[in-house]
């Protein structure tokens, strides 16, 4: 699943290919904009971590989950 994340004073979005679900990004986000934790903290399909701390977020793009093909067939 794609989240393109957008970080105030920056002039380019994070996007990132997450294997978490859009429930779990949406939780880490309410609780990063909440108060819980303070930082958006996301792990991309790699294993990479993406830290933002929430007060820089200007916004959050959560993508639908695709399934991807492989192979050749009619479209």
């Amino acid at each position: 699943m794609e989240v393109k994340i957008g970080v105030q004073h920056a002039n380019r979005e994070l996007v990132l290919e997450s294997e978490q679900s859009p429930e779990e990004v949406e939780k880490a986000v309410a609780d990063a904009l909440g108060g819980k934790t303070g930082l958006l903290q996301l792990t991309d399909e790699k294993g990479r971590r993406v830290l933002i701390p929430a007060e820089k977020l200007a916004y959050v793009e959560i993508g639908e989950v695709a399934i991807r093909k492989v192979g050749f067939g009619a479209v």
